[in-house]
C-alpha cells in the first residue's frame, strides 16, 4: 500500500548537528502483530501465579487518618474527567502547560529524546522554566478545575543525567562491582539534589533487574546478574533518593520519589531480548526477579514501573495477577503503579490510546507520551460504560494523591521557589563529582595484570590511545543526555573529565610525559601505552545482541594493541562496556586488561587506580569484583553463577588486587561462534549488505538479481549499480534508473522489528541524491512474505534534502506497519523503489535513531 507523506527537516543545532526530532504518532495504534497473536488468556498453566508463595515486605507507612481525610475529600470534590486526567501522564514533546489545564492531567515526563524547545543540551534554566509553567497550570483554578500539583517524572538513571553539567555517576552494572551499598545511598542522595535543581520530583530509578543473558541491551542497568547482590542494593538507593520514611526528610525538597523497575521479569526474557517473554517458572520469578522489589517496598518506594515483557505469554502491563494480587495485595505495596513509555498498547487488544484492560489489571497511570489525549477519552468513555469500574478509578486516584500529599506538594510554592530550584552551581559540584570518582574507582576490575605491569609509573613517557580515550560519549553510555547517549559534543559536559583528561593531569604533575594519538600513531615512542577501548553508546533494545563476541571499533581496536606490542611497547587495556564480552585476542594481547565499564564522567578515577601516586605507592588498589560472570566463550550468555555446568572464564566475584598474582595464561581464541556472524538492524553497511544479507536489483517484471560485485544491473537493465567511494574505497554503492525499478536488501530469516517499531525507531538510509525522476516519485518499502508487506512515498523528501550532500533520512517503521506491513516479520527490511531519471548513492540502511531528516506520515 502506497501513501504520500509529508516532508520534515530537522532543525539544526548551533554546531550543525541535526537535533532529534520525535516520530509522527504513524499509526502507532495498530497493535503489533507479535503482540497480538498472544492470547492473554491463554497463559499456560507454566505461567500460574498463586500469591500466597510470594514475599511480604513490611510497607512502612502506617495509617494516617489525617492523610486519609485530605485524599477522601478531594476525591469526592473531583469531577470524572479531573479523576481520569491523574492517571494520564503525557511526554513534554507531546504535551504542552495548556494541555495539563485543560484536561487536569496528573503527571508529566521527559523520556529519553525529549527536552525544552526540542534540544537535547537545553539549558538547565530552561528545565526550571518549563518545570515552571506546567506546575503553574496545574494550579490554576481559573477554568474551575481543582489545583493538584502536577509531578514531572524523569529517567535520571546515573545522576540527572538529561542535564548539561550534572554529576554522571557508572551506570549500574559499574556500581554493582563496587559491593558498596551506603556509596549506593550516597549516589541516590546526590542524584536527587541534582534533580531539584531543575525543577523535577520523581525520577524513574532504580532499575532492580537481574539480568540472566548478558546479549540484553539492558544489562548494564542491572546491577548484577545475583539476586542477593541486587537486593543489597535496592532498598537504600531507594532511601538515598526518597530520605528515610517517618523522618523529616523523606520526601523534602532534596529528595524525589522513586520508581522501582521494571516489574517484572525484564532481565530474563527468552532470547535475551528486550520486551520479549519470561518463561521462568513461578519460583525464579519470585526468588530471581522479584529479589529487589522486596526491600524497595520495605523501604518506602513511592512507585513501580510495569514493565514492557511478557510473562508467559502476557504483557505485564495487563497482568492482574502479579500487579494487583502479588504486589499490591501480597507484597502491600501502597504507592501507585505507573506504566512504561506506551506499554499498555502492547496489551492483548488493546492500542495505545485504548487499553481499559490495563487499568482494570492494577496500573494505576499510563506512560503516554504522544498518545495521551486519546487514551483519555476513551477511558473517561470506558469509565462512564462502566468497563472500568468506578472504584478501579477511585483506587488508582487515590493511590496517586496519598503520594502527593506525602510529598507536601500541595504546600509547596513552584519549582524554582523551592529549597533547591536554580541552584545550578549543586549540578556537577565538586563534591558531588568527588563521589563519583571514588564509584569509578571502585567499579574497576582488573582481569590481568602480567608481570605486575600496574601500576604504572606517572613519570614515563606514557601514549593513551584507542578511541575511547578522549571520549565523553563512550565513557558515560546509553541514557546520557540523549536516549542513546550518541550525538553529543564534548563541550555538553562542562563538569567532567575524560580518561585521557585524568591520566595526562596526573602524568604531567609528576613530570611525565602524556601523549593522545587515537590511532597509535605516536610522535616519540612511549615508555607504555594505555589503550582505552569498548562498546559504542546504546539503550533498550539498541542494544541486543545475538552473542557476545566484541566487534572491533572502527579504529581496529584488537590491531592497535597488536601494532603497539610489535613495536615493543608494553599495553594497559582500559575496556568500556555495558556487559562483559568475549575479548580473548584482546586480554591475550594486552599486558593487563581492565574492565571499566561505563564509568560516566570522571575519567580522573581510572588514571587514580592505574598510576602511582608521588611517593612511588600505588594511590588506590583495584577493589572492584565481577557482579556478571564473565563468558568463557561467545555463545556463553546463560551462565550464571549457581547455575547447572557453570564454567566462565573469570566468574562472579572475580577481580585482582595489586597483591595478587596477575599473570594469565593464554586464552583460547576460538569464539565458538562465526565472527562474520550478522545480526542486529544495520542490513546495509558501507555499500555491502551485512553479513547474513543479500542484496538484490529488481527489475519492473519483479525478476530479481542477487549482486554480489560492486557492479551490476537488474535482468531488464532498467537499474544500474556501481561502486563509488565514501568514507572508505568503495564505501558506497551509486544506483542509476532507466526504467522501473528497485533494490531490495533481503534477511535470510524474518526479523522481527516489534520492539523497534512501537519504540519509534524508523528506518534510516544515509544516503547522496543526485537526480530524480520527471515527477519526482519515489518509495521506500518493506515485505513480510508472500502479499505481506508497505511502502511510503518519499519522492517529497528525496526533493527536499540538498542534492549532491551526504545526508540520513528517516521513515519510521510505525509508517510500514500502519500501511500494511507485518514488522514482526520482515524478510524485506528495506526496499527502494523509483523510475527513469533517478540516481541515488547508497551507503547504509539500518533502524536507528540517529538522523537528519525526518518523513513523517498521515495517519489517516
Amino acid at each position: 500500500m502506497s501513501t504520500s507523506c509529508a516532508f520534515l527537516s530537522a532543525s539544526r543545532l548551533a554546531a550543525g548537528l541535526a537535533a532529534t526530532l520525535l516520530l509522527a504518532a504513524c499509526g502507532g495504534d495498530r497493535p503489533a502483530a507479535a503482540d497480538a497473536s498472544r492470547d492473554a488468556a491463554a497463559a499456560t498453566e507454566a505461567g500460574a501465579i498463586d500469591p500466597a508463595n510470594w514475599p511480604q515486605p513490611q510497607w512502612p507507612f502506617a495509617e494516617d487518618p489525617e492523610l486519609e481525610r485530605k485524599v477522601d475529600e478531594l476525591l469526592a470534590s473531583m469531577t470524572l474527567e479531573e479523576k481520569v486526567g491523574q492517571i494520564i501522564q503525557g511526554d513534554i514533546a507531546s504535551t504542552t502547560p495548556e494541555d495539563v489545564r485543560k484536561y487536569r492531567l496528573g503527571s508529566i515526563l521527559a523520556g529519553g529524546g525529549s527536552d525544552p524547545g526540542g534540544k537535547y543540551n537545553a539549558r538547565p534554566e530552561e528545565w526550571l522554566a518549563l518545570a515552571d509553567a506546567f506546575w503553574e497550570a496545574s494550579m490554576d483554578t481559573s477554568g474551575g478545575g481543582k489545583a493538584i500539583p502536577v509531578i514531572w517524572g524523569i529517567d535520571a538513571m546515573h545522576g540527572q543525567s538529561n542535564i548539561v553539567g550534572a554529576t554522571l555517576f557508572p551506570h549500574n552494572i559499574g556500581l554493582g562491582a563496587t559491593r558498596n551499598p551506603e556509596l549506593l545511598r550516597e549516589i541516590a542522595r546526590i542524584t536527587a539534589i541534582e534533580t531539584r535543581t531543575t525543577g523535577m520530583e520523581w525520577t524513574f530509578a532504580p532499575t532492580v533487574a537481574v539480568p540472566q543473558d548478558d546479549r540484553w541491551g539492558r544489562a548494564y542497568e542491572g546491577y548484577s546478574e545475583d539476586p542477593e547482590l541486587v537486593a543489597s542494593f535496592a532498598g537504600v538507593f531507594v532511601e538515598g533518593l526518597q530520605g528515610k520514611p517517618g523522618t523529616p526528610e523523606f520526601l523534602d525538597d532534596h529528595h524525589v520519589m522513586s520508581s522501582v523497575k521494571h516489574y517484572l521479569g525484564d532481565g530474563g526474557t527468552d532470547g535475551g531480548r528486550d520486551q520479549g517473554d519470561n518463561t521462568a517458572t513461578e519460583a525464579q520469578l519470585r526468588d530471581i526477579h522479584a529479589a529487589g522489589y522486596v526491600p524497595a517496598i520495605a523501604a518506602g518506594a513511592q512507585a513501580v514501573m510495569a514493565s514492557f515483557n511478557s510473562y508467559h505469554g502476557r504483557k505485564m502491563h495487563g497482568h492482574k495477577p502479579l500487579l494487583t494480587d502479588v504486589l499490591k495485595e501480597r507484597m502491600n505495596f501502597g504507592g501507585f503503579v505507573v506504566g512504561d513509555w506506551n506499554g499498555h498498547g502492547q496489551v492483548e487488544g488493546c492500542t495505545t490510546t485504548d487499553c481499559p484492560q490495563t487499568f482494570n489489571a492494577g496500573l494505576d497511570m499510563a506512560m503516554a507520551p504522544d498518545s495521551w489525549k486519546g487514551l483519555y477519552e476513551s477511558t473517561l468513555a470506558h469509565v462512564k460504560a462502566g468497563t472500568i469500574p468506578m472504584e478501579r478509578l477511585d483506587d488508582a486516584v487515590r493511590r496517586i494523591l496519598r503520594v502527593k500529599f506525602r510529598a507536601n506538594l500541595f504546600d509547596k510554592p513552584k519549582p524554582s521557589e523551592r529549597a533547591l530550584g536554580g541552584k545550578f552551581e549543586l549540578l556537577g559540584a565538586p563534591e558531588h563529582r568527588a563521589v563519583a570518582r571514588q564509584a569509578v574507582r571502585e567499579s574497576l576490575v582488573l582481569l590481568k595484570n602480567q608481570g605486575g605491569i600496574l601500576p604504572l609509573s606517572p613519570k614515563q613517557n606514557v601514549l593513551v590511545a584507542g578511541d575511547g580515550a578522549d571520549n565523553m560519549s563512550k565513557q558515560t553510555g546509553g541514557w546520557t543526555l540523549t536516549w542513546q547517549g550518541s550525538d553529543t559534543r564534548r563541550e555538553d559536559f562542562p563538569n567532567a573529565d575524560t580518561i585521557w583528561d585524568g591520566i595526562r593531569a596526573q602524568v604531567e604533575a609528576a613530570g611525565g610525559r602524556a601523549e593522545l594519538a587515537v590511532d597509535g600513531a605516536y610522535k616519540r615512542k612511549p615508555d607504555v601505552a594505555i589503550v582505552v577501548f569498548g562498546e559504542e553508546p546504546y539503550a533498550e533494545f539498541q542494544g541486543d545482541l545475538s552473542d557476545l563476541m566484541f566487534k572491533s571499533g572502527k579504529s581496529g581496536d584488537l590491531e592497535l594493541i597488536r601494532k603497539l606490542k610489535a613495536d615493543g611497547i608494553p599495553v594497559v587495556a582500559v575496556f568500556l562496556s555495558g556487559r562483559p564480552l568475549w575479548l580473548n585476542r584482546e586480554i591475550n594481547a594486552a599486558d593487563a586488561f581492565v574492565a571499566a565499564w561505563l564509568p560516566g564522567s570522571e575519567g580522573g578515577g581510572v588514571a587514580d587506580v592505574l598510576l602511582r601516586g608521588a611517593d612511588g605507592e600505588p594511590q588506590y588498589d583495584f577493589k572492584g569484583k565481577l557482579s556478571f560472570s564473565w563468558p568463557r566463550r561467545a555463545d556463553q550468555y546463560l551462565n550464571n553463577h549457581g547455575q547447572e555446568g557453570y564454567d566462565p572464564l573469570f566468574p562472579f566475584g572475580y577481580g585482582l588486587s595489586y597483591a595478587d598474582d596477575g599473570d594469565l595464561a593464554p586464552l583460547s581464541e576460538d569464539p565458538g561462534v562465526d565472527p562474520e556472524a550478522g545480526g542486529g538492524n544495520t542490513w546495509f553497511e558501507r555499500g555491502v549488505p551485512a553479513a547474513g544479507f543479500s542484496l538484490r536489483l529488481v527489475g519492473a517484471d519483479d525478476d530479481a538479481v542477487e549482486v554480489t560485485q560492486p557492479t551490476g544491473s537488474s535482468r531488464d537493465g532498467a537499474l544500474q549499480m556501481t561502486a563509488i567511494n565514501h568514507e572508505v574505497q568503495e564505501g558506497a554503492r551509486l544506483f542509476a534508473w532507466s526504467g522501473p525499478a528497485a533494490v531490495r536488501v533481503v534477511s535470510p530469516e524474518p526479523l522481527d522489528l516489534t520492539r523497534e517499531t512501537n519504540g519509534d525507531v524508523p528506518v534510516v538510509l544515509q544516503l547522496r541524491v543526485d537526480a530524480l525522476p520527471d515527477g519526482g516519485k519515489a518509495w521506500l518499502g518493506a515485505g513480510c512474505g508472500a502479499g505481506c508487506g508497505s511502502e511510503v512515498e518519499i519522492g517529497d523528501a528525496l526533493a527536499g534534502l540538498p542534492h549532491g550532500e551526504w545526508t540520513r533520512l528517516a521513515v519510521p517503521l510505525k509508517c510500514l506497519r500502519l500501511y500494511g506491513a507485518d514488522t514482526g516479520r520482515l524478510d524485506v527490511p528495506f526496499q527502494l523503489r523509483s523510475e527513469a531519471g533517478a540516481k541515488i548513492a547508497l551507503a547504509r540502511a539500518a533502524a536507528s535513531t540517529e538522523y537528519d531528516y525526518l518523513v513523517t506520515c498521515p495517519t489517516s
